[in-house]
């Protein structure tokens, strides 16, 4: 096996990096892939945005393929079964998809080094501050992102500020490269941040990062941070920072919740949708991860019409099914909950009817019923797992419904729908959060204003009058359900109160109903199963491979301590 070190791969494969490599093609323009120059591509100020354009997809596409797995099955809202690692807190160094994920988190953290260093060297003085700031905030902004993924999931992990002079000291340094301490990765996200926000502008291109973005991603670090290297409390200091910039966001910006849930998710109201602040845009093309394939892997049997679509296997779990009052159990239309519309917009249950999928049939209603003939069902497909669900989020559809939404049918494992990384909501939730801190619970008027918010958007008329932390990341996991964000809620916990987060884990109902894919006439049974994490799984393991090629990177090796002396900003 190739044992060079991840820091000079992913920079040699960003240096061949087709700079359309992902978003929708109105998104991105082409430039040429057999002469990519830096010295000569940085000219004008379509080469530089162009040149932002690949850290919007697919420099993301391996963790983004893993994103579901770390960030909804881990946190226990896909029931993934017995044989899954991510499932039951099994996961080693060579499991398979850990690699890919690490290997992309750290190629989009070498792009927008990249990027950074080009712009900067390249970029002629006839183009204007705006134009080269704008771009420069960009990369700080998904270079931040990408760390913030990599500290969460991996801890301690190295910081590389610049890449070119990285690999200008050669493989046997590179391999050398110690891990920092977590507390000094948190410190550099926000850094960088703070540098983004006085570069980027109020408003962009839309779809594209802006002053808003970096400040919303501030503060859901300043969130997660405010626990590291604490225990029992977290550090008021960034709580208040957390709090301080959520609420720019929510009171400066002008940008409001979009007042449909389910439209965040449809290409036509949803990719480009302002209150989505950090997105990925994926496009059908011929190359292999410019796309977006989550389609293919959730949604039914036959309703994509491309003979993909492997997600009725796995299911939404029953806990999370209970948290929004859903017995799957129960069959029909009549049974469903429909008080909340993000139950619907992000899973798929029994009677569940869309309007919006197979459009030119009248809509499509899911059966999880084996006894149903195919004439029975109609415009419709089957479940065939055993909680009775599947999930709704990221699926479009029928070829014609992508067509009626994008202009063009969907491809086998394509299409154009946008990724969500940062949404407004989510930080409404921050700032809840933030407020509460370190108290039991509060009845803070701004706090229950913007956790309320939230729950009108879905449908709620009664307001919640006291929040506890427990309240909040109910609201947050019925909210972000299967945007790869909800696992993270338990990471940052566990900074400050391990025994908490393991609990709240270890009570989740990961079982299933007995009697198979389809309901019994004499009742379904409950096959009841749990999984307790140990502390040591709220870290995912570096891959194997990384650690032979870099032995600093091992578990058992100390991390070291940042010269932040070395930062230009």
């Amino acid at each position: 096996m190739n044992k060079i070190n991840i820091y000079i791969k992913t920079f040699l494969l960003i240096v061949t990096l087709t700079l359309l490599s992902a978003c929708s093609e109105d998104f991105l323009e082409r430039s040429p892939e057999d002469n990519y120059v830096a010295s000569k591509f940085y000219n004008s100020p379509d080469q530089i945005r162009a040149g932002v354009n690949p850290l919007y997809g697919g420099v993301w596409f391996d963790y983004y393929r893993s994103l579901l797995n770390i960030g909804d099955v881990m946190a226990g809202n896909r029931n993934a079964g017995n044989q899954n690692a991510f499932y039951t807190f099994s996961i080693t160094p060579t499991f398979a998809g850990l690699n890919e994920a690490y290997a992309s988190l750290w190629m989009a953290v070498a792009y927008s080094n990249s990027v950074y260093a080009n712009i900067k060297q390249y970029a002629p003085a006839t183009i204007s501050d705006e134009v080269i700031n704008t771009a420069i905030g960009e990369s700080l902004v998904m270079k931040s992102m990408a760390y913030f993924f990599l500290v969460r999931c991996f801890g301690d992990i190295p910081i590389i500020h610049n890449s070119n002079e990285l690999v200008a000291t050669g493989v046997d340094n590179v391999s050398k490269l110690p891990k920092n301490r977590m507390e000094d990765v948190y410190e550099y996200i926000t850094m960088m941040l703070k540098e983004a926000a006085t570069l980027l502008p109020p408003e962009n291109e839309p779809g594209r990062i802006h002053k808003w973005s970096a400040y919303a991603l501030l503060a859901k670090v300043y969130l997660t941070r405010s626990g590291v290297g604490q225990t029992g409390a977290r550090a008021q200091e960034h709580l208040d920072e957390a709090k301080k910039y959520a609420a720019m966001v929510i009171h400066e910006s002008g940008l409001q919740l979009w007042p449909s849930y389910k439209e965040l998710f449809w290409i036509s109201t949803g990719n480009l949708n302002p209150e989505n602040l950090i997105s990925l845009h994926w496009t059908i093309a011929s190359d292999w991860g410019a796309q977006n394939a989550f389609q293919a892997d959730l949604a039914p049997v036959g309703m994509t019409s491309h003979g993909d679509g492997w997600g009725a296997w796995n299911g939404v779990t029953l806990d999370l099914l209970n948290l929004f009052g859903e017995d799957s159990s129960l069959p029909g239309e009549e049974n469903r909950v429909y008080d909340d519309e993000r139950r619907k917009a992000t899973i798929m249950m029994d009677g569940d009817h869309y309007p919006e999928i197979w459009r030119g049939q009248g809509g499509y209603t899911l059966h999880w019923n084996g006894n149903l003939s195919d004439e029975e069902i109609g415009a419709g497909g089957r479940i065939q797992n055993n909680t009775g669900s599947m999930v709704r989020k990221h699926i479009v559809g029928h070829a014609d419904d992508h067509r009626a939404e994008a202009g063009r049918p969907s491809q086998f494992m394509k299409t154009d729908l946008s990724t969500h990384i940062l949404r407004l909501a989510d930080i409404y939730l921050v700032y809840a959060e933030a407020i509460l801190g370190n108290n039991a619970s509060t009845t803070n008027a701004e706090a229950l204003q913007a956790f309320n918010a939230v729950r009108r958007r879905a449908g709620h008329k009664e307001d919640i009058t006291e929040l506890t932390l427990q309240t909040i990341y109910d609201e947050r996991r019925r909210e972000l359900a299967f945007e790869g964000d909800n696992w993270f809620d338990y990471v940052r916990l566990s900074y400050y109160d391990m025994d908490k987060a393991i609990q709240l884990l270890a009570d989740q109902e990961r079982g299933n109903w007995d009697g198979g894919d389809a309901y019994a006439p004499d009742g379904l049974e409950l096959n009841s199963i749990s999984y307790a994490p140990t502390p040591s799984d709220f870290t995912l393991p570096v891959p194997e491979v990384e650690i032979l090629a870099n032995p600093k990177l091992a578990p058992e090796v100390e991390p070291e301590p940042f010269d932040f002396s070395s930062i230009e900003f």
